[in-house]
This record gives C-alpha cells, structure tokens and sequence, in this order.
C-alpha cells in the first residue's frame, strides 16, 4: 500500500486515499501474514488498487464477505464462529443496499456455510438474540474485524498453499471493487440524447 501511494503520487503512506479502506486493509494484512518467500508475489497487484475507491457502501461489505467466505472452510473451529457470523450479518447488511449483480455471490456463500455446518447453525442462533446497528460505524467496525478474523484464519490454516490461497482472495476483492466502482462511474455519466437523422430530400 505504500509503494501504492507511491505511484499514485500521494504522501508516503500504508492508507492511502487513492485506495479503498477496507480494500486496503485487506492488502496489508495479506502482505503481512504471507511468508518473506512469496511476499514478492504480490507486488503485481500493486497497480491495480490504484483508483479503487467509493462511497458505495456495498463495497466494505463484499470485502468482508469475499474474505469471510473464502477462510471458512479451512480455518480453526475457534475462529469459524466468528467468520459464521461475519458472513450471516454482512449478507443481512447487503440485503438494505442496492443489489449486487454477481451471479456467483449466493452460490459462493452457501458453499462456505455448508462446510462448516456446525458453526452456521452456532451463528444463526447467536444473531437471532444479538442486534447490530444498521449502518456507518458500527457496520465498518463489524467488516473490519471480519476481515482481520478471516486473513489470520487462512494464514494460520493447517492447509496447504495458503500463500496462493491469500493472494487469490486479494486478487478477487479487487475484482469486486473494480465491477462496482467502474458500474457508479457508468451511471454517473450523463446520457447523450439520440440526434435524429435528417430524411434526404427526394
């Protein structure tokens, strides 16, 4: 992030603004929990969170939802219960945002679940007794800690290729920010009105 900051001509910094904060957040743990031996590997994906931001707030919560989703099969039990719930509210808090046009979206997660039916069923009852406030800081809060809770978890996976596992689940976040930022910049742009064409005189 801050080699990204870098190229983006801002001030030296690991939080860039050129970057989206959960996006970023996402990165540098991902930097930090990956082995001295393939941390070079990431560096490709440098350019590529350039310009990735938005107000949308959809997008922390796909974050969260990409990494919850991705470390749940193969994380500890201590911390599948956690990522169960990550997963059950942040699908709660999407559902008052706009729809999210991802085919694969409801298919990924219930595959996640389904792995790891012991710690659903734990996180459906825990939900139903707690509350979680709707939106703004509470929200970032909640995705934030999921997605700290879901890196650590596939880090300290006893599976192999965590390193690869790690970088594709970057390399599919910023996949998630790119569709959604690139659908708000379409549908800011004003639309150009047809110009009729003259009829040629006969």
């Amino acid at each position: 992030m801050e080699f990204a900051s870098y190229l983006a001509g801002e001030k030296w910094s690991d939080h860039p603004a050129c970057t989206h904060r959960a996006l970023a957040l996402l990165a540098r743990l991902i930097n930090d929990c990956t082995s001295d031996g393939e941390r070079s590997e990431l560096a490709e994906l440098i350019p590529s969170v350039i310009g990735l931001t938005s107000a949308d707030p959809r997008v922390e919560l796909l974050i969260a939802l990409r990494a919850a989703s991705a470390a749940l099969p193969i994380a500890s039990e201590d911390r599948q219960r956690a990522l169960a719930v990550g997963i059950i509210a942040t699908q709660q808090q999407l559902a008052m945002c706009e729809p999210v046009a991802e085919a694969n979206l409801t298919l990924r997660v219930a595959s996640a679940l389904a792995q790891a039916p012991i710690a659903e069923r734990w996180a459906r009852n825990f939900i139903a007794e707690n509350h979680v406030e709707p939106r703004d800081r509470a929200v970032t809060r909640m995705t934030d800690s999921v997605i700290r809770t879901a890196v650590l978890g596939i880090a300290q996976a006893c599976a192999p290729g965590t390193d690869a596992c790690m970088r594709a689940l970057l390399r599919s976040a910023i996949e998630d920010c790119r569709r959604l930022v690139d659908n708000k910049f379409a549908e800011a742009q004003p639309s150009t009105p047809a110009i009729a064409t003259p009829i040629a005189a006969r």
